[in-house]
């Protein structure tokens, strides 16, 4: 057995070294793009899910976001609850936050979003939304008069530049006439315009919980969610656990327990794309490998009859051309793995920029191996079939046909 093993190594190694240097090359270079196809594509989905995940965090729910319970429509005695949220062990820092409906007008336009009230000294502990001011600045303490708007909201002079309907190119000075749900009537000016690139949080404003209780005629002791930041080294489940274990009892969720199924659909896309991707991928390389050995065997044929005349087994045979798409693929591989590597390091230091945030691609080893084994497994089965078929001609039919 060890001796047809050696035999079908030294022909693998004479085939490939009489052959041609330059279609050699050739095929190394296609499988090493179609490797390095496999692996990119899914790397930059996997970049887009981690981004649209911080923004998540950083932006919408924090690591954790507590709601009102079932059949509430807010959180009453938000002060004594939020008391309790930051004195649970993991917890970094909490922030109260209350939504309510209103209608703004500036510039002769008029749109309808949520206002959300909030403290600034607990806001910039938990979200990073004071972090993305493209104009402006964020609240400094309990500003009243003042207003902060984000990027969609604010929009351009240019309607057909905007995403959503917008206030028509509002800056920074500028002042808004608000008209909240509950019949007040109030008029901003624009302190800052915040672009998280979020499509949902830049298409907010926000003010201070003081102008809240000013617009509600009073102290306002309720809120429409708490989100909650835990410490660097904390698990969010855990955490959670421990805000149910110290009584809380209202609704608690992760921040992936947070994400709509619209939006989980959405990221189930990304991973039939993936499949789709490779699967092509692998098609392509099945085809150039099955049309490689396919003509190498067809022009030995004579070769061939000549082996198994002289007692050479057609198992040998094949085995020889299954070592040579081993060969091919173990090199389309390394160069592959030399393209991954170097566009890893193009991507660091220019990563995509997309309409929704900066996109880093995310090599993931995982992914390196499972797509390494798909693309030898595919390789192979198209690389035996051919051997399998010419390596069965009759010897005599196939030096006639020489």
């Amino acid at each position: 057995m060890l001796e047809r093993e050696k035999v079908a190594l030294y022909l693998a190694s004479r085939s490939l070294a009489r052959g041609s240097r330059t279609g050699l090359v050739l095929n190394v270079a296609i499988i090493g793009l179609i490797f390095t196809n496999m692996i990119l594509l899914p790397s930059i989905i996997s970049g887009s899910v981690d981004l649209f995940n911080e923004q998540t965090i950083d932006f919408q729910t924090g690591d954790i976001q507590v709601r009102p319970g079932e059949g509430d429509q807010y959180i009453d005695r938000a002060g004594t609850l939020l008391e309790t949220v930051n004195r649970v062990p993991g917890v970094r820092r909490a922030s109260a936050r209350y939504s309510i409906g209103a209608t703004f007008s500036a510039r002769n336009r008029s749109v309808s979003v949520p206002v959300t009230a909030l403290d600034p000294r607990n806001e910039v502990e938990v979200t990073r939304i004071h972090e993305t001011m493209a104009d402006g600045e964020f609240f400094s303490g309990g500003e009243q008069g003042e207003i902060l708007l984000g990027q969609y909201l604010a929009g351009n002079e240019d309607p057909r530049k905007d995403f959503y309907a917008s206030l028509g190119g509002v800056r920074v000075g500028e002042r808004v006439r608000v008209a909240y749900a509950n019949g007040a009537v109030r008029e901003y000016v624009v302190k800052g315009i915040f672009e998280t690139k979020s499509y949902i949080v830049d298409y907010t404003a926000l003010v201070t919980w003081d102008d809240l209780e000013s617009v509600a005629g009073g102290r306002v002791d309720e809120a429409t969610e708490i989100l909650v930041r835990v410490d660097r080294d904390a698990d969010p489940d855990r955490v959670k656990t421990a805000l149910l274990g110290a009584g809380v009892q209202e609704e608690v969720k992760t921040w992936r327990e947070a994400i709509t199924s619209a939006v989980e659909e959405s990221l189930e896309t990304f991973g039939i794309i993936n499949s789709i991707s490779m699967v092509v991928s692998l098609v392509i390389a099945v085809v150039v490998i099955f049309i490689v050995i396919t003509i190498k065997a067809m022009n030995q044929r004579r070769q061939i009859a000549i082996l198994k005349a002289i007692g050479i087994h057609r198992s040998t045979i094949v085995r020889s051309y299954l070592l040579q798409v081993l060969a091919i693929c173990g090199l389309g591989t390394l160069l592959g793995l030399a393209m991954v590597g170097a566009l890893g390091a193009w991507f660091t230091a220019h990563p995509l920029v997309f309409p929704d945030g900066v996109v880093v691609p995310r090599f993931e080893p995982a992914s390196l191996v499972e797509n390494t084994v798909w693309l030898f497994a595919a390789s192979l089965v198209a690389g035996y079939v051919p051997a399998w078929r010419i390596t069965r001609e009759n010897i005599l039919a196939a030096m006639k046909a020489a």
